[in-house]
Order: C-alpha cells, then structure tokens, then sequence
C-alpha cells in the first residue's frame, strides 16, 4: 500500500506530512479528521488501479504520438502505406 499515493488522491487540499510510507509517522495538519490506516488500506486497490490506468494512458498516448501520428502523416504525403499506419495503430 502506497499511503502518500492515496493521500494525494484521495485527500487533496488536505496538509500532512509522512516519512516514508510508515502510517506512524504520518502527521495531520488539517481540520478534517486524519484517516485511520484501516480507512487507508481499504481505498489501496482503487487508487491503485486508476494509477496503473493512468500509466497505461500515458504510455500509449506517448507510443501513439511517436509511432503511428507520423506515419500518419507519411501516408498522407504519400510517403508511406496506409497499411503500415493502421499496424501501428
């Protein structure tokens, strides 16, 4: 479990410090009730599925933007094959 991963998500605007990811250490500065590490661990896999999402879109967008947009353009200069964008795609 990534505790400062969940507080960033999950509890943005809210001021705290950790060390490490000890829940011990965790200190809460804001109004709002400090979450129990129970309380943490129980958002653990959702938070850690939209970061992997997240990753996915990102490695694919970057994968889309340098592999296939510029054969893209390639095809429609007639450089290149409208086969060969729709593999990369």
């Amino acid at each position: 479990m990534n505790i400062v991963l969940i507080l960033q998500t999950n509890y943005a605007g809210t001021e705290w410090s950790i060390s490490g990811n000890d829940y011990a250490t965790l200190e809460w500065y804001s109004a709002s009730t400090k979450p129990t590490e129970a309380e943490l661990a129980s958002q653990w896999a959702a938070v850690d599925y939209s970061n992997q999402v997240a990753q996915v879109e990102a490695t694919r967008r970057t994968q889309y933007e340098t592999q296939s947009d510029g054969l893209f353009f390639e095809w429609q200069r007639g450089t290149n094959t409208q086969a060969a964008w729709e593999a990369a795609v």
